[in-house]
């Protein structure tokens, strides 16, 4: 009698079972299909061009974005970063007075319109940079910050090594053609995400739509900021050699997005071709936040240190930028150096944790201590040397 009743049951089971099961595949295939159509960046008319994820700082359009070209007044994002740093530090104040060189009053190009002899507040020079991007302000800056233009551009150097900008080079502030004057679109990228990242209070100048000094008012010429309310910043350039180019940063929802074009022909082309990639960007993609900054991740034995554990985490928040549907693929893994002997110190690396889209590397962050450890005494050492020895032998 079981038997009987059963076994229809378990037809009926099985029947149902394999319809449901390929109509099951059949659907994964389908969203796994639709995750992978992500099309091509548009093409736009211009000779190289990044689209960067902030949080995440992965790259999600390049065209020739290693390779060096004459900046323009994209240069001024650098000058800026200098002089934000020297604020910060307290190296110069906002209501510092500058006297206003010849050098610096004569300087070709885009002029905030300061006289020669005159004192202005670094305050009035900031704007009259980043919002006319007056090239007599940006050297009256430099020279004000470090003596000279000269001294002024080494500090750009050092601050792009810093950064780890690699193919960028500053012989003057402004941006000024020089053969040995250059940037690359991923480098100007890491740039201005490290503009915003280290100096939040100094970047709402960038959206700033217009400023007036001694009786003239000028423009803005970021066009973005008039067209699309999600455009904060940041700056334009151009010289009859480099063409337009623009950097523009917007933020929509908890997303922020970077876009860099040099080198279009028609000032139009720039504005164009960094909307359509910031709107791809915006479309397309995706952030999630893996780990949070200055929280264990992993925690590791640390021998001979007064604590015999270390936690490990990250710096700066982990965020991943994937194609939309595909966040479920993400994965990562750490690794962490096998023998930590003690002193350790806060932000040492000790590992790295490595994010991969299904079996494509993503990134690479280092694991950091999240807190000091200082040697043990005598014999606390002794003691972990002796455990230490053991453990190298059974494992």
């Amino acid at each position: 009698m079981e038997e009987r009743r059963d076994m229809p049951l378990l037809t009926l089971n099985r029947t149902l079972f394999l319809p449901l099961l390929a109509l099951a595949l059949l659907a994964l295939s389908g969203i796994a299909a639709n995750a992978e159509s992500i099309p091509p960046p548009p093409q736009v008319p211009v000779r190289s061009y990044v689209l960067m994820d902030y949080q995440s700082g992965n790259l999600l359009a390049n065209l020739k974005g290693d390779e060096r070209m004459e900046p323009a007044s994209i240069t001024k994002l650098m000058t800026a970063y200098v002089v934000y740093k020297a604020l910060k530090t307290g190296k110069i104040h906002l209501n510092d007075q500058v006297t206003i060189s010849e050098k610096a009053w004569r300087t070709a190009g885009s002029k905030m319109f300061v006289k020669v002899g005159s004192q202005v507040p670094v305050e009035d020079l900031l704007m009259g940079m980043v919002v006319q991007s007056g090239n007599d302000a940006t050297v009256a800056l430099a020279e004000h910050v470090a003596g000279s233009e000269e001294t002024f551009a080494k500090l750009m150097n050092q601050e792009a090594e810093r950064l780890g900008m690699k193919n960028s080079h500053f012989t003057n502030a402004p941006g000024l053609p020089d053969a040995n004057h250059y940037m690359s679109a991923h480098d100007i990228a890491l740039l201005t995400r490290a503009l915003i990242q280290d100096f939040p209070d100094q970047y709402p100048r960038y959206s700033v739509r217009s400023f007036k000094y001694n009786n003239i008012e000028q423009q803005n010429r970021n066009r973005l900021l008039l067209t699309d309310a999600s455009v904060d910043g940041v700056k334009t350039g151009h010289t009859e050699s480099a063409g337009y180019c623009l950097v523009s940063s917007a933020k929509r929802n908890d997303t922020r997005l970077i876009g860099v074009v040099l080198g279009a022909a028609k000032e139009k082309e720039r504005f164009q071709a960094s909307q359509a990639l910031l709107n791809y960007g915006f479309s397309f993609f995706e952030s999630r936040k893996l780990h949070d900054a200055n929280t264990p991740i992993v925690t590791a034995r640390i021998w001979k240190g007064q604590a015999n554990q270390l936690p490990l985490g990250v710096i700066q928040p982990l965020y991943v930028t994937v194609p939309k549907g595909q966040a479920p693929q993400v994965s990562t893994t750490t690794t962490v150096q096998p023998t930590i002997i003690a002193p350790a110190q806060k932000d040492q690396p000790f590992g790295e944790i490595v994010v991969k889209l299904g079996d494509q590397e993503v990134s690479k962050t280092p694991l950091v201590a999240l807190q000091d450890v200082p040697e043990s005494g005598w014999f606390g050492r002794m003691i972990d040397a002796i455990l230490l020895f053991f453990h190298s032998l059974f494992n």
